[in-house]
């Protein structure tokens, strides 16, 4: 191994003190991924997190009463080998096989999702469908010449009667800003492949038998129809990642710790500070692994990096989760279903059921997730949670999905820096950010979504962390874990695992983990300066 021992070794360990190889923030799949692999290569390796219970970050299993809730919904599905083989190392015997679902529900309706146009224009009936078609033509015979916005693409595309009844409500519950501030390239990237005049055509072919492919009339690649997901949700497999490194023998993973602060010693080592209920732990290294937000992380650093004022312009969208029991049948038997509807705030609802059945423990009851997208602090974000859990129901019964006297119980779950947020700016803070510490400090290593400040899918921000510890083990950066597609396919299209790995000893990457970076999302970005403090 190329990796150094601290060189305080010979000094005596004061209590409440941890000396370790590698000294990790954060216990989500880049943090337990980096860990799992480290103490496999003999390392040893201080996870931190400041979640007193969960492990697993976005990606963990809140449970509750029995029930179980998936934050945000997690398929298992990578183009990476790697990253499909490490999940099967971890967890050999516990995925379980699903169906994909997903649709749209609008005035009591469901409409698939991707959007089907052909079904969408027969579910509107004849006197809205006729109004779209209208809309559609004056956008084809007078299309917007400057296409700025998300708005404005879209419009040109379907017409503005098919963009507000299916665009433009939802997308602006989820990033929280309107979508004639977001710029149009994320609209072409988000909704491209999608003919509307060339799904009618196709539709017809199909209902008079004189079509035969099977496919939706649509151009877009094909989604997975099925996906593997850990019978009892995605915390299972991190749950099982924090085992396997402490049965090594070489690794730990304190809970409730919180990241106070991080110094550099001067000899290339660290000196991390975590604060917990017990006081504060402190634990030297020899390099660092920080998944954390890179404004938390920039704000905790010492010395403090002139870019910490960059840094903390950096942005977040956060969600909660409002897990309702319902005594009930299940309601649908998508995975989630998308509320395109603006008199309530919900914007997606979760059935944990169809994720898999044993997170549902009695068979009587439904149980669903309601998602509300906020900023922490907001009106949203700071209601009580039996608040919430009224509000919740009121939609449910408001959408005409079940009525208020079949909830029988209710729970909140909080998810603060969701999704990282792309604004004008966010680019050069990033980098500037990056460069310095990079340049500064080669033992410092930036991980996973909110560490790179990417929305980044499971699988690449496993990938981030596969990539850093082979430059940990290497001695030196020989692999950029920044390296992502910028133009990236949709994560879900093509064949899980399809691409092969290559040898692993090239400083460029190979296809296979090429194909779990290049999964990373696109997110909008503002056209035009701010007109609201939120986003």
């Amino acid at each position: 191994m190329s990796v150094s021992a601290y060189p305080g070794a010979a000094n005596p360990v004061q209590p409440r003190e941890r000396q370790v190889d590698v000294a990790i923030i954060g216990a989500g799949p880049a943090g337990l991924t980096a860990g799992y692999l480290l103490t496999k290569a003999g390392l040893s390796v201080a996870i931190i997190e400041r979640d007193q219970t969960y492990v697993g970050g976005i990606s963990r299993t809140v449970e509750h009463e029995g029930y179980r809730f998936d934050i945000g919904g997690h398929r298992f599905f990578s183009k990476s080998k790697q990253v499909v083989d490490l999940w099967n190392e971890i967890l050999p015997d516990d995925f379980i096989s699903r169906p994909r679902m997903s649709r749209i529900y609008y005035e009591g309706k469901f409409y698939s999702y991707p959007l089907r146009a052909f079904e969408a224009l027969w579910n509107l009936g004849i006197v809205r469908s006729t109004l779209c078609m209208a809309s559609f033509a004056k956008a084809k015979a007078l299309p917007k010449k400057q296409v700025k916005s998300f708005e404005d693409w879209t419009v040109n595309q379907f017409g503005h009667k098919l963009y507000s009844i299916f665009f433009k409500t939802y997308t602006e519950k989820v990033w929280g800003m309107p979508c004639d501030e977001m710029s149009a390239d994320w609209a072409a990237q988000r909704i491209k492949g999608l003919s509307l005049w060339g799904a009618v055509v196709d539709g017809l072919k199909r209902s008079l038998g004189l079509n035969k492919r099977p496919n939706n009339g649509m151009q877009a690649k094909t989604l997975l129809e099925e996906f593997r997901y850990p019978r009892l949700g995605p915390g299972m497999m991190w749950d099982a990642a924090r085992d396997k490194i402490v049965a090594t023998g070489k690794g730990e993973v304190l809970m409730g710790h919180a990241l106070k602060q991080l110094a550099s010693d001067g000899h290339r080592g660290w000196r991390l500070t975590a604060s917990h209920d017990g006081g504060e732990t402190v634990i030297r290294a020899a390099h660092a692994i920080s998944s954390a937000p890179m404004r938390e992380l920039a704000a905790r650093l010492h010395p403090l990096p002139a870019t910490s004022i960059a840094a903390k312009q950096l942005r977040y969208r956060d969600f909660l989760t409002v897990a309702l029991k319902i005594r009930s049948d299940d309601l649908f038997p998508d995975n989630w279903i998308y509320i395109h509807d603006s008199k309530v705030k919900v914007g997606r609802i979760q059935n944990f059921r169809s994720w898999s059945p044993e997170m549902v423990p009695d068979e009587s009851v439904a149980c669903v997730g309601l998602e509300y997208f906020c900023f922490e602090g907001d009106g949203l974000w700071s209601m009580a949670d039996e608040d919430l859990v009224e509000l919740a129901t009121r939609e449910l019964a408001l959408l005409g999905l079940v009525s208020a006297e079949q909830v029988i119980g209710g729970a909140v779950v909080r998810q603060e820096k969701a999704y990282p947020v792309y604004d004008e700016d966010y680019a050069a803070h990033v980098d500037a950010m990056r460069r310095e510490l990079e340049g500064r400090y080669p033992t410092l290593h930036m991980v996973g979504r909110n560490g790179m400040h990417r929305y980044n899918n499971q699988d690449h921000a496993m990938m981030t962390a596969m990539l850093t510890v082979e430059n940990i083990l290497q001695g030196e950066r020989v692999y950029d874990v920044w390296c992502v597609n910028e133009d990236a396919e949709y994560h879900e299209a093509g064949n899980e695992g399809a691409e092969a790995a290559l040898p692993a000893a090239r400083r460029a990457v190979s296809e296979d983990q090429a194909a779990a970076l290049e999964s990373v999302r696109e997110v909008p970005e503002r056209i035009a300066a701010p007109r609201r403090d939120a986003a």
